[in-house]
């Protein structure tokens, strides 16, 4: 897939203080024993990116066909990270995320298991940032819209408007549209392009203010 280092945590210079943090450390170093591309998607790098907000959980993902899931699962257990529902392994076959806690922290995580050819460009886009000593693989602005217009809850319309105002000016938004596109054929749910439009049309109107 071309993903080579980029997609390699760093090493940890300083013990992070953060649970978050920290949960994500060990999470990065389990993705590494495995050798899977991987990259965090969720709030965390929505903040990275910055939006001013909060996060308690943490959202990542993985290349599929870099791993096997039981052998994930062991190399997860290893660095503290456990399923949080009876039967993580067969909900994740039907679903296709891991529904897992970091043990030490507390620190709720959806591991998605990634298939799609967006996916596998999202994860060479992937950009290594650092918080707190921790070199963190996220995913980049552009990217984080069409995640969160895909999963399209309230938090995500807001993160998509937010994101659109600190990083219009960068985006293709023609890629963007043709991704939610795409999606919103696939799940015959035709509203959710207009929808993105009207969050597009609305921060372009205060830019132009």
């Amino acid at each position: 897939m071309g993903a080579g280092s980029k997609h390699v945590a760093g090493r940890v210079s300083s013990t992070p203080k953060q649970p978050l943090v920290r949960a994500v450390a060990d999470l990065l170093a389990a993705f590494e024993e495995v050798g899977a591309a991987h990259m965090i998607i969720g709030g965390l790098a929505v903040i990275a990116r910055g939006v001013v907000r909060h996060t308690d959980d943490a959202d990542a993902t993985v290349w599929a066909s870099d791993v096997d899931v039981p052998g994930l699962l062991r190399a997860l257990r290893s660095h503290g990270i456990v399923g949080r529902i009876p039967d993580v392994e067969s909900f994740a076959a039907q679903s296709q995320v891991l529904l897992v806690v970091h043990q030490p922290s507390g620190v709720p995580m959806d591991v998605s298991l990634a298939w799609l050819p967006f996916e596998r460009d999202a994860l060479a886009r992937a950009q290594i940032v650092s918080v707190e000593g921790v070199e963190i693989p996220m995913a980049t602005a552009q990217d984080l819209i069409v995640y969160k217009a895909i999963a399209w809850r309230d938090r995500d319309r807001r993160d998509v408007e937010d994101l659109l105002r600190l990083h219009r000016s960068s985006i293709d938004l023609a890629y963007i549209r043709d991704r939610v596109a795409e999606f919103a054929e696939a799940v015959d749910e035709p509203e959710r392009l207009g929808q993105l439009d009207a969050i597009v049309a609305r921060v372009d109107s205060e830019r132009d203010a």
